[in-house]
């Protein structure tokens, strides 16, 4: 039994005062369902990227392993809240948390669905579907598992391989040609070329264009099994679904927490719930030594949208931007002063700072900050070709940062693995090509 002060009839009361003056406020957000869990099944949901259903793979155990370990340890602590994009949105509510901190967690949430429902960058994953389409992959991977001719060896290395290269797609929203379309548009070229810049244009060159969706490529052309196709596919589909949230963190959490300020703010709150939920809020959001906290940045940048441009221009950056466009679009050389930023590098065995953000240096604290956030931290490798004999090369577009080379080497064998037959990546190392 936990000693609490609230129950679901208080919830419920509050609910209905935070969804009339946050549509007051002018947001629009899908119906959330809340789901009360104890502190181990929020661990459980955790590992589970809150889905309420998951196909079952390893990992997922290790990192709940893990959390619960460092949780009983008081290495680590559970978030305040939990909410996945879908319509109707879920969020989990644990058991334990006070009632000033469920109201906090609850406009939170309101914050959260609203950057959902109308960010650009979200528009394609299918939110009113997800929760039956995570549903049914689960059981067909479980299907493939029970198989006595596949079993869960074959599909956890599928699986495995997957994982190495999921963020390897097309990161951002546009309306991609098919490969019969790209083929179209090179015969036209050929056929009406006056320069002869295409006289040498191998038409039939597999890939025409760079693919940067290594999954779907491999889907389409390598000789796999159905069941090997079915899981590629549900693997990718999962990484299109997260992907938004990784392009968007800091915007996201800083949009939900500037909307559980101001809604707490006006929902005339006892005291007694009022004072702990401003101390809570400044742990939410208060600068993280050595790191970035996104709600710190993301709260403190739309305080200042608000405060140069109004809430208006709050709303259109939420529907219109992701974390680089947000923070080259808005962030000033005050504002990198203020939130304390710098860039430092490795030399040798010890760490130095290369830039503050003064007159001379701001630009390029900026620019590093941007060359880190959302995507951008995640190499960017794309299909090239395929050589005669089926050897799959792959290219690095190396941005002046070498990638870890025994890292790649793990990747390239996934892919391997996938491809059924040898795979090529060519990167950079200190200004030389070279081949892995």
């Amino acid at each position: 039994m936990f000693n609490v002060d609230w129950n679901t009839k208080f919830l419920t009361e509050w609910d209905d005062k935070i969804i009339d003056l946050a549509k007051s406020e002018g947001l629009d957000w899908y119906p959330i369902n809340y789901e009360i869990c104890d502190y181990y099944s929020m661990i459980g949901h955790m590992s589970y990227h809150g889905m309420p259903s998951h196909y079952g793979h390893w990992s997922h155990g290790k990192q709940f392993e893990v959390t619960h370990q460092r949780y009983n340890l008081g290495m680590e602590g559970l978030p305040y809240e939990l909410i996945i994009n879908s319509d109707p949105s879920i969020a989990y509510l644990m058991r334990e948390n006070a009632a000033y901190l469920q109201l906090l967690i609850m406009c939170h949430c309101v914050g959260h669905s609203d950057f959902f429902k109308h960010n650009r960058m979200f528009k394609d994953t299918r939110a009113e579907t997800v929760i039956q389409r995570f549903r049914n992959g689960k059981k067909r991977i479980q299907k493939y598992v029970e198989n006595p001719n596949i079993g869960i060896e074959k599909v956890e290395r599928i699986i495995d391989a997957c994982h190495a290269v999921q963020f390897q797609t097309d990161r951002y929203p546009f309306m991609k040609k098919s490969e019969s379309e790209i083929r179209k548009k090179y015969v036209d070229l050929i056929n009406n070329d006056e320069t002869g810049k295409y006289k040498n244009f191998d038409i039939n060159r597999v890939p025409l264009e760079p693919n940067y969706d290594i999954l779907e490529f491999v889907s389409k052309h390598a000789n796999l099994e159905p069941w090997q196709q079915d899981i590629i596919e549900i693997c990718r589909d999962q990484a299109k679904y997260f992907i938004p949230q990784i392009q968007t963190k800091i915007m996201n959490e800083g949009w939900a927490s500037f909307w559980h300020y101001r809604l707490m703010h006006k929902l005339e709150l006892p005291q007694k719930y009022h004072i702990p939920f401003l101390k809570s809020h400044n742990q939410v959001v208060r600068p993280h030594i050595g790191g970035l906290n996104p709600y710190h940045i993301g709260f403190e940048m739309f305080k200042k949208i608000e405060e140069r441009y109004g809430l208006e221009e709050c709303f259109l950056a939420r529907e219109t931007a992701h974390d680089v466009s947000f923070l080259r679009q808005y962030l000033t050389q005050e504002d990198c002063y203020e939130l304390g930023l710098f860039s430092f590098a490795k030399n040798r065995d010890q760490y130095e700072i290369t830039d503050i953000s003064d007159d001379e240096g701001w630009k390029s604290v900026r620019d590093d900050l941007l060359a880190q956030v959302g995507t951008n931290g995640i190499p960017v490798i794309y299909v090239d070709e395929v050589e005669e004999g089926n050897v799959l090369v792959l290219r690095h577009d190396h941005d002046g940062r070498d990638i870890d080379l025994q890292h790649a080497d793990e990747v390239v064998l996934h892919i391997s693995h996938l491809w059924g037959d040898v795979v090529k990546l060519y990167t950079e190392v200190e200004g030389d090509t070279w081949e892995i």
